[in-house]
């Protein structure tokens, strides 16, 4: 990382710019990362853009055709250019054509294909080069992204709805619903950041849950190209009972059945029905929730939501999975009788998760609690 002191003012204001405009791909770009780049010449902003949904230009193209000709400008981009050939030609390369004279990158981009190689052809062409500038807020934007290419696991979300007495189900397993509709709105836009949402099969059973972004429920600009491609839906169900008619089974999209073998053959039943079954390793009996999330970035998965129930959102706590806890807290009380907010049956203070909380903020009558586990010294 480079000490800030070496960039001017000026260089963190249109970083703070590519940041934004980076922002803004969020719910589009994956598996790719999404990159915000702005060209300043002489002081001012000749052309800005952000990567288009995969396999569409990066943010660094859209910006210099945006700019129509940039020779002399400074690129300000919140990840190093790419520089090898994949669904579009090396933006390293479109940025030595266009006669670009400076390139401030926000950080390193950790794919083994490029991890400094856009900056090395960037240096050959007598580019001057610099990296670090903001890069904590640059990595927060596709933290999904750069933990799977730097830990080959996804980012992982644990989203939970509770009371205030940290119930969330009754006894019966009911939990429709325990929060209102703006904070299950700010959930959809949760699930629209995320390439695949994991439950378990109790929670299709209970709750025939769909797992689908709705797109009336998105309170974002342009919903319906975010909700476009929706994230598989993952049922961890080590045995197989996920009931035929589970509506899960007969939405658009990919849904992928996690077991642990196909002892009752329900496997030709399912894939039938258009779901993917896929054996996975046994980790006290259930599936292996690290197994299962190591399958998940195999397939690109940069972001997973866990929207489950107490059992499998504890045992991904307790496997050290959980990047970050979203819980909507409602103003009810649910009773001693009611399901806790994860089952993790410690005995001992020592045995505590410690968490630090990032944000609180209130949708309607309920409060969303950002937080995420300090890891154990």
């Amino acid at each position: 990382m480079s000490d800030s002191s070496l960039f001017s003012r000026a260089d963190h204001d249109f970083m703070a710019r590519a940041l934004r405009l980076a922002r803004k791909g969020i719910y589009t770009t994956m598996p790719n990362p999404t990159v915000g780049c702005v060209l300043v010449r002489n002081g001012e902003v000749i052309g800005e853009g952000y990567t288009s949904p995969a396999g569409g230009p990066h943010g660094e193209i859209n910006a210099l055709k945006a700019a129509g000709e940039a020779e002399g400008a400074t690129a300000y981009v919140t990840l190093e250019p790419c520089a090898h050939y994949g669904r579009t030609p090396p933006c390293a390369e479109a940025l030595v054509k266009a006669g670009i004279r400076r390139v401030v990158a926000a950080m390193r981009d950790p794919n083994p294909r490029v991890n400094g190689g856009g900056f090395e052809i960037l240096k050959k062409a007598g580019i001057e080069t610099a990296s670090g500038l903001m890069e904590a807020e640059a990595r927060e934007i596709n933290a999904g992204f750069f933990k799977r290419m730097e830990q080959e696991l996804p980012y992982v979300r644990c989203k939970m709805a509770m009371s205030v007495d940290g119930r969330t189900a009754m006894a019966s397993g009911e939990s429709q619903w325990i929060t209102g509709p703006d904070a299950r709105a700010d959930v959809q836009q949760w699930r629209a950041q995320s390439c695949a949402i994991v439950t378990g099969v109790d929670s299709i059973i209970h709750d025939n849950s769909s797992l689908t972004v709705r797109v009336n429920e998105l309170r974002i600009d342009h919903p319906a190209a975010a909700a476009e491609k929706q994230p598989v839906r993952v049922v961890v169900d080590s045995r197989l009972r996920i009931p035929l008619d589970a509506k899960i089974l007969t939405l658009p999209g990919q849904t992928v059945i996690a077991c642990l073998s196909d002892e009752n053959g329900k496997t030709s039943q399912l894939e039938a029905l258009g779901a993917e079954v896929v054996v996975l390793p046994e980790a006290a009996g259930r599936v292996c929730l690290r197994a299962l999330m190591t399958f998940l970035a195999r397939r690109e998965c940069n972001n997973v939501l866990l929207e489950t129930g107490a059992t499998l959102a504890g045992s991904a706590v307790a496997a050290g999975l959980v990047d970050e806890l979203l819980v909507y807290m409602a103003p009810v009380l649910m009773g001693s009788d009611a399901r806790p907010l994860f089952q993790l049956p410690f005995e001992t203070m020592a045995e505590k998760v410690p968490l630090k909380i990032h944000d609180i903020r209130a949708f309607g009558p309920d409060w969303r609690i950002t937080a995420k586990p300090i890891e154990r010294l």
